[in-house]
């Protein structure tokens, strides 16, 4: 059998097929995989924020067009990246164990800031720029767009001061710990990540054999914690211009939720994994 899989041209995008080419290999040894590379509308537009043209579905629209007319058989996604409705007829049919959910402040290694200092820190989040304001009161902030490898250069040519990025991609790059870079991360009680951030999803069509198999190598736990923080935007009727967060951690039968919609008031609840979906709708109820 051959699956041919759609991703984007990104490094980061590659090193995320990779790995779950490398756990179809594990799990169905016989199995043939092409790559697909597909060019987004979000990949080709750099010079304007998410929000104005298209938000988060600017990387996934073509990529679901070409799942849809079955020219590729599954797609991998940052789940993070994922609207919340997906186009007709597709599913997450399964997820990778879930990476390192932090943001990361990247500075240089010889220009480490201090908490009350004034520096300028690219990101294009308006839920990066509002936990970063609290821990960093004296911040400022410009816009950056572009991939991993892009918003590297923009730091280290003095464009900013930092930048703020995903762990998860820094290590899958293998760039996490550079020794010309300084690294703070913060844990999920000082700054709410991103919905299914750390998450690779696989999308595939509804009640394809494809579909079993992919969610044969998914993660349980992961897929949770990616069920539960999806139904917080989704709730909220959030665009990518909203501050929302969301983390979910899975401890034995249990799942606790971590949620806001404005990086002010963040509130956490337990209940079964069962519960999941009802605990994310009460807890959204009260922010």
């Amino acid at each position: 059998m051959k699956i041919r899989i759609g991703t984007r041209k990104s490094s980061l995008a590659l090193a995320q097929t990779d790995m779950v080419i490398k756990s179809l290999h594990d799990a169905f040894p016989d199995i043939e995989t092409e790559i697909v590379h597909i060019t987004t509308k979000g990949d080709k537009i750099l010079d304007k924020p998410l929000a104005r043209i298209g938000g988060k579905g600017v990387f996934v629209s073509e990529i679901e067009s070409l799942l849809r007319k079955g020219e590729i058989d599954i797609a991998v996604h940052s789940a993070k990246d994922l609207p919340y409705k997906l186009a007709e007829n597709l599913e997450i049919s399964g997820v990778l164990k879930r990476g390192n959910y932090r943001d990361v402040l990247v500075t240089p290694a010889d220009k480490v800031p201090e908490k009350d200092s004034k520096f300028i820190v690219g990101t294009g989040s308006q839920r990066r720029r509002l936990n970063m304001q609290r821990l960093y009161p004296n911040a400022v902030f410009g816009d950056i767009r572009g991939n991993v490898d892009t918003r590297l250069r923009k730091l280290k040519s003095g464009e900013f001061d930092g930048i703020i990025l995903a762990a998860a991609g820094l290590e899958r790059l293998g760039l996490y710990g550079s020794e010309e870079l300084s690294f703070t991360a913060f844990d999920s009680t000082d700054f709410l990540p991103a919905a299914c951030q750390g998450i690779i999803a696989v999308e595939s069509r509804k009640g394809e054999k494809i579909s079993h198999i992919i969610n044969q190598i998914s993660d349980k736990n992961t897929f949770y914690a990616f069920e539960t923080e999806r139904r917080v935007p989704e709730l909220l009727g959030a665009d990518c211009t909203m501050p929302v967060g969301a983390y979910a951690e899975i401890s034995g039968e249990k799942i606790r939720l971590t949620a806001s919609k404005d990086c002010k008031k963040i509130l956490s609840a337990e209940a079964k994994i069962s519960d999941r979906f009802r605990l994310a709708e009460e807890l959204v109820s009260k922010l």
